[in-house]
């Protein structure tokens, strides 16, 4: 484990991006990069679970911890994430206090929750460390659960609440699509749902946590309470930079 939890919960800013493309090649480039965190993106990435392990693997000598959004509440997506050594999970599209329990309970092993007990996985070393991770588990791994339901927006205090909750994660296309202003993320009904999520947390004393393209928007999210920052991902960082190059190649043919 590299900490991410605790340095969230002792208040840290930590930066972040996304890995969408299913390569272990850039998952280590962004590895290398400087980021505190990194999520593997199961719900609308290119790569599978299998490839999630190639991904872990690459990422394990460089200094970035790794949250993978799985595709839903469903146990066995939780697990299976985990005892490949992800350091904590994300879940999508959150309606209710039950939904965000049963994401808690399937990234803990019981009383705790109903995640399987397998010792021979890569978390544990492959039985190597069992004792250990089983007894640092509940410490370490990060629960972070999307907030992008107008359904969630009702129920922030309760879900913010809940044990193994450490992060609620703004995913702005989706809640602005659901509040009928997609993209508008300067829009006053946008601005008062995120001021709205990071109450919530506060109060409850978790993070919470946004996703976003323009590094500029950095400081205004900032300022509005938000520590647990992504901005840009893999295939933005690749696209980007291609792009670039093939402009100046241009630029300068006509020279």
């Amino acid at each position: 484990m590299k900490n991410l939890k605790k340095r969230i919960q002792q208040g840290e800013t930590v930066n972040g991006c996304w890995l969408n493309l299913g390569s272990s090649l850039t998952a280590e480039i962004v590895g290398l990069a400087g980021f505190d965190w990194v999520l593997i993106d199961l719900e609308h990435g290119a790569g599978s679970e299998k490839d999630i392990l190639f991904q872990l693997q690459a990422l394990e000598s460089t200094p970035t911890a790794t949250v993978v959004r799985v595709e839903s509440a469903e146990h066995t997506r939780i697990s299976r994430a985990l005892d490949m050594g992800a350091d904590g999970v994300m879940c999508p599209k959150i309606k209710t206090v039950e939904d965000a329990k049963a994401v808690i309970k399937g990234m803990y092993y019981p009383p705790f929750g109903n995640r399987g007990v397998a010792k021979m996985v890569r978390a544990t070393g492959f039985g190597i460390k069992f004792d250990q991770y089983y007894a640092e588990s509940k410490d370490n791994i990060l629960g972070v659960i999307q907030i992008e339901t107008v359904e969630s927006l009702n129920h922030l205090d309760e879900i913010a609440a809940l044990d193994g909750v450490d992060v609620l994660f703004i995913g702005p296309a989706d809640l602005s699509m659901e509040l009928g202003i997609f993209g508008q993320f300067n829009n006053p009904i946008f601005l008062e749902a995120v001021k709205n999520i990071v109450a919530a947390a506060d109060k409850a004393g978790k993070a919470t946590g946004i996703l976003f393209f323009n590094p500029d928007d950095y400081k205004k999210y900032h300022d509005m309470g938000i520590r647990f920052i992504a901005c840009g991902a893999d295939a933005t960082f690749v696209a980007d930079g291609a792009r670039a190059m093939a402009k100046k190649l241009r630029d300068a043919a006509n020279q």
